[in-house]
């Protein structure tokens, strides 16, 4: 067996919860609650497997159209989820960081998050980061206008602007680029998905839904990418 070569940083986003609750005959939001117990073990895998980030796409930006009662169980899962395994997370050494617009989250959603990153800002074993209110295009409208903004204080010069210093603005900055991002669910679309820091990622999807998500299709998303790698370095 080869050694399994580890990316950096993997991103997934964890699509099919609501599917998956339906074709059950649960509700959508215990559907949602299955994605977490599967999140909760894809961060335990990705400790194991030596990866250094893990960016997790926890709610789009375009998520609060769905209906009220769904959208307000998925602000109450960050606080539920963070406040039980914070604990394990220190213990761990694992750092939780926030890409997204946390302003526009309710405050019990936005306070938890908040200590979260406060709580766990020294850990350095796993970088765990919550996409939470997350679209690419409203990161790199939020990025533009701080960069604007800059430039007119004059505290950046134009000819300072470049790919590097832009990447200062995005939510994820500090962080690598992901080597792969996973879409569970079927869909086969990045869904303003990091989009300024997938220009070189490798696109692995698959039709299982989120709470079926586990180890082994992990080690399978990761595998391939590795021989695809391969494949490119030998011609």
């Amino acid at each position: 067996m080869e050694t399994l070569i580890a990316p950096k940083h993997i991103a997934i986003m964890m699509d099919g919860n609501g599917r998956w609750g339906e074709q059950r005959g649960l509700t959508r939001s215990q559907g949602h609650y299955a994605g977490s117990v599967a999140m909760e073990n894809i961060i335990k895998d990705s400790l194991d497997l030596g990866i250094e980030a893990l960016t997790l796409y926890a709610f789009s930006s375009e998520n609060w159209s769905r209906p009220k009662e769904e959208v307000n169980y998925l602000m109450d899962l960050p606080t539920i989820f963070l406040k039980e395994k914070l604990p394990e997370f220190m213990k761990n050494n694992i750092k939780v960081c926030i890409s997204g617009d946390i302003q526009g989250l309710p405050q019990h959603t936005r306070k938890a998050v908040e200590e979260a990153v406060q709580k766990t800002k020294d850990n350095n074993k796993l970088i765990v980061n919550f996409a939470l209110n997350y679209g690419g295009r409203k990161e790199l409208l939020f990025a533009v206008k701080s960069l604007i903004k800059d430039v007119k204080n004059t505290s950046v010069e134009m000819e300072e602007i470049s790919n590097e210093l832009i990447e200062n603005y995005l939510y994820t900055t500090g962080l690598p680029d992901p080597e792969i991002i996973i879409r569970t669910g079927g869909e086969k679309r990045i869904s303003n998905f990091l989009l300024w820091q997938s220009s070189k990622s490798h696109l692995w999807f698959t039709d299982t839904y989120f709470p079926d998500f586990n180890k082994q299709l992990l080690i399978q998303a990761i595998t391939e990418v590795n021989e695809r790698e391969q494949t490119i370095t030998s011609h």
